[in-house]
């Protein structure tokens, strides 16, 4: 069964509703998928910060240090070769380097929704009737943490709403333990970081934006 309890924002119990199936009680839960998605979305963004000067890059000039042969030194034809000090790089990083990767889109959303069905099940995943509209840092975490230590989550959670809500980001700003994701942005990685709250009204948005 997918019923889930309906908290108020005083952590109390005041329904309940069927959440979907498709989303909420995936049957078989496949690991390997969410490690697809984990993989793919922290290769995304990942951008490459060591960066060397090849031969062609460094400073220094073309000339031929000195002549081929009658000096008893070792031939050289330029000051930048990798050999000298202050010489090109050979093979070293370069800021060029693509490591993103491609998922299916089908895949990735059954990657969430078995991640969706396992915080479900695992009872790390609520539903609120709605959250009390408030720019106010203070108020938000305790309203928050209220909601949570009453449903039984952890520390750190995160707040699904219906759609961008500025007061409420910049109330959660400096919450270093609250996540706000709106309905239509939700990933793998954020989810398995932390417990749902989710409200109700995000739901539909849920349902609208990843099942076909």
């Amino acid at each position: 069964m997918t019923k889930a309890s309906v908290y108020n924002q005083s952590g109390e119990k005041i329904s309940e509703l069927t959440l979907n199936p498709k989303i909420f009680g995936i049957e078989k839960l496949d690991a390997n998928l969410i490690h697809a998605a984990v993989r793919t979305q922290r290769n995304n963004v990942r951008g490459p910060w060591a960066h060397t000067k090849m031969m062609g890059e460094v400073a220094g000039s073309g000339k031929k240090p000195w002549k081929q042969k009658g000096t008893g030194r070792a031939r050289a034809g330029s000051v930048r070769s990798p050999l000298w000090r202050h010489g090109g790089i050979t093979f070293g990083p370069r800021n060029n380097r693509d490591w993103s990767l491609k998922m299916n889109r089908s895949a990735w959303r059954k990657a969430l929704f078995t991640v969706l069905t396992d915080k479900f099940k695992e009872s790390k995943l609520i539903v609120v009737d709605k959250i009390g509209q408030t720019a106010k840092t203070g108020e938000l975490a305790k309203q928050l943490n209220t909601i949570a230590a009453k449903a039984g989550l952890g520390k750190k959670f995160i707040l699904i709403i219906a759609t961008h809500n500025a007061e409420l980001e910049n109330a959660a700003r400096n919450l270093p333990n609250v996540k706000i994701l709106p309905a239509t942005h939700l990933n793998v990685l954020d989810l398995m970081r932390a417990d749902a709250i989710v409200t109700a009204d995000a739901l539909p948005i849920i349902e609208k934006t990843y099942l076909k």
